[in-house]
């Protein structure tokens, strides 16, 4: 059956498009958008016509990371539900977090997220799921600590350190030195360049495609990646269960988030225009 989808825009074909649609919120991670996400993961895997996939947002960010609260998100939530038990946060999360993300890291075709301007902490699960990186030279990633805990894997374990100890955003060009990111380009011609990469691989043969990506991914699972990211998201799990402020960094102030204290290194960010 036909999947409708509200937040995801997909477009089959032998490069198939999945675009993240919610751009009033800057493409934060609702608990629809993933579903439609995996949904559309899906349908492209089960299209033999499809044989490259692209992941992109549209708006003017690639992701602004976990839906915390925009009125769509609570609307659904009192609608479906949303357990707030130890068990159903943890089922709930480890579902949305973990396991989809595993799902498209492992999709047998291969994945290319087309990234622009912010992606933050969600967003950048997302995108390091995939198996290339196409960037906009202006485009900034804040890697995320915690749930699908990849950024050792993505930056190496001594630039991780320093990166997430300083908590700040990565420019694209230095995210490609570090070897998270493969190509950068001009905003105005990400999408063409990006395009004809996929066009160019989408050429070859399906089946040497999928060797080479399950080769690859098994050459990393043998080295613990996924033990890795089951292991820190029991350990984000466990904090956020039993976590405690420690007193000697509050000092009787209300500390901003990772993400706001990030953002407040950067320039102003603009708000959305309202045409």
């Amino acid at each position: 059956m036909p999947v409708t989808y509200h937040e995801v825009i997909y477009e089959p074909g032998p490069v198939a498009r999945v675009i993240m649609n919610r751009p009033e919120y800057r493409n934060a991670q609702s608990r629809l958008l993933l579903e439609e996400i995996d949904a559309a993961f899906q349908e492209a895997v089960d299209d033999p016509e499809v044989l490259v996939i692209v992941l992109s947002g549209h708006g003017p960010d690639f992701s602004a990371g976990h839906d915390l609260g925009s009125p769509p998100e609570l609307a659904d939530r009192e609608i479906r539900g949303w357990d707030e038990d130890f068990v159903g946060v943890y089922d709930r999360q480890r579902d949305t977090r973990i396991t989809n993300t595993m799902r498209w890291r492992n999709v047998p075709k291969p994945t290319i997220a087309m990234v622009h301007g912010k992606c933050i902490f969600g967003g950048w699960m997302v995108a390091a799921s995939m198996d290339l990186i196409f960037a906009s030279a202006d485009a900034l990633f804040l890697p995320s600590h915690t749930q699908y805990f990849s950024a050792p894997w993505d930056l190496g374990v001594r630039k991780a350190k320093e990166i997430l100890f300083q908590n700040r955003f990565i420019p694209a060009q230095e995210a490609k030195e570090l070897g998270f990111v493969n190509q950068v380009y001009p905003a105005d011609v990400l999408e063409r360049k990006t395009l004809e990469y996929a066009r160019e691989v989408a050429e070859r043969s399906p089946m040497a495609l999928r060797q080479i990506k399950h080769s690859i991914n098994n050459m990393q699972d043998g080295q613990g990646f996924t033990t890795h990211i089951n292991a820190s998201f029991m350990t984000y799990a466990v904090g956020a269960r039993f976590g405690q402020p420690d007193p000697r960094m509050v000092k009787g102030k209300r500390q901003l988030s990772p993400v706001a204290q990030a953002l407040a290194k950067l320039k102003p960010w603009p708000r959305p225009r309202q045409d």
